[in-house]
């Protein structure tokens, strides 16, 4: 194999000098670096389709009968409703104390935060929405109560810590949240 590529290249070289294969070969790279970094200008950006004729190969199905929707239901009705506060004392929502006991402290964190901003809601402090951070509820809390300010910072702080930074959470952190949520209700009027 490296005999044939060696007369191969002779062969190239005799007909060709070799300083304009050497030449070619710089400007081909030359081309190619370029074409490489300006790569997206140069692509198409819709490439032509072929227009298949279409077979269809399936079964038919049994039809089914469809129930009528509700009147008035669009099929975008569930974006314009109001975003709902869930309701702290709901039997199928953790309770912040019972997963406290169970040694899940890092959950009963999460929890008391969100019956806190349940009941800061149901006060009229805040009116969080769908992807509302913890930083920015506990801005709003700030606008409305500067007095929780400072409470309400270090609980958001805290829950940041443990759930976003992934810091293991003691019975200690539990403890310090639930004394920065009650200052918060205390202040808002909601229950212990």
């Amino acid at each position: 194999m490296t005999r044939a590529y060696d007369e191969w290249v002779a062969a190239v070289f005799d007909v060709v000098p070799a300083r304009l294969v050497l030449l070619g070969l710089f400007l081909i790279t030359l081309v190619g670096a370029l074409l490489w970094y300006s790569f997206p200008v140069w692509v198409p950006r819709r490439w032509p389709h072929l227009r298949m004729p279409r077979i269809d190969l399936r079964l038919p199905r049994r039809r089914t009968r469809r129930r009528p929707a509700p009147r008035g239901a669009g099929p975008h009705d569930h974006l314009h409703k109001p975003h709902r506060v869930r309701d702290s004392a709901s039997p199928t929502e953790p309770d912040a104390d019972r997963l406290a006991a169970e040694g899940r402290y890092a959950e009963a964190i999460r929890q008391r935060l969100r019956d806190t901003v349940t009941d800061l809601t149901r006060a009229g402090v805040v009116a969080p929405q769908p992807g509302t951070t913890a930083a920015e509820l506990a801005d709003a809390t700030a606008g409305a109560r500067p007095g929780v300010a400072p409470a309400m910072d270090e609980a958001t702080a805290l829950f940041s810590e443990v759930w976003y930074g992934h810091r293991p959470a003691a019975a200690e952190h539990d403890e310090r949240m639930r004394r920065l949520t009650d200052e918060v209700r205390d202040d808002v009027g909601g229950p212990r």
